[in-house]
């Protein structure tokens, strides 16, 4: 059964085409990664599939389910790192990863909190005002939310920015660990040397529109990597910077 099934997916804002008919599907337990210049609509996309913005045209369906029509649903059993979005300010790390758990009725929460101040290295800082941690820490905060209740389908925008080189590895080894347990994970980033290493299938957008489909193993030949096979396809003068 398909994890997510997109159908002519646009969305416009005025005259604006912000994502322009995308079809794709996700297999559950693939590692699928969204690549694309800045502006191309992958986080567009992945707002409409989290069920925070409709669609204009087009359909989709994450878990079998209209992400429009049954948001609360939808985001009860996914994981959500948006790329922006930092924890409430007013909470400390521990209180919000409490308030996510409780969110989703995890069971023996203490046992997860633990677990996730463990594996971030936030030990000693879960008394600490979210406003006050650092911009890693904050993400790190946030990707533990998104952990703690175990979801069958994680939606990861960026997850690695602000992120040193030691929780970069940790956290790839992490969701590798997912994708051989069978989870299904939809990735949007710009570090493609690392996402190349865990992907499977993929797209890349390019305004608003889906210029490849395919398995990261039949995309890549001839030695190519994806950087080098991303720039090609959209062009090198767009860049790649977050």
């Amino acid at each position: 059964m398909p994890a997510i099934v997109v159908e002519g997916l646009t969305k416009r804002y005025g005259e604006f085409v912000a994502l322009d008919q995308a079809s794709f599907t996700v297999d559950e337990g693939a590692f699928f990664g969204c690549f694309g210049p800045n502006g191309a609509g992958k986080s567009t996309l992945l707002k409409m599939l989290t069920g925070q913005t409709p669609a204009t045209n087009g359909t989709a369906e994450v878990l079998g389910l209209d992400p429009t029509k049954n948001a609360m649903e939808v985001k009860r059993r996914i994981g959500i790192v948006p790329e922006v979005e930092s924890p409430p300010s007013y909470l400390t790390a521990s209180e919000f990863l409490r308030f996510a758990g409780t969110l989703h009725e995890v069971r023996s929460l203490d046992g997860r909190i633990e677990r996730w101040l463990t594996f971030f290295d936030l030990k000693g800082s879960e008394g600490t005002l979210c406003r006050d941690l650092s911009k890693g820490m904050r993400q790190k905060v946030m990707l533990a939310a998104a952990f703690i209740h175990e979801p069958k389908l994680l939606f990861l925008d960026e997850p690695f920015i602000n992120l040193d080189p030691i929780y970069q590895r940790k956290l790839r080894d992490y969701l590798l660990e997912l994708r051989e347990d069978g989870r299904t994970v939809f990735l949007c980033s710009h570090v493609l040397d690392v996402a190349q290493r865990i992907v499977q299938e993929m797209i890349i957008l390019d305004h608003g529109k889906v210029v490849l489909r395919d398995r990261v193993s039949n995309a890549l030949v001839g030695g190519e990597d994806l950087e080098t096979l991303f720039l090609r396809l959209v062009g090198g003068g767009n860049g790649l910077a977050p």
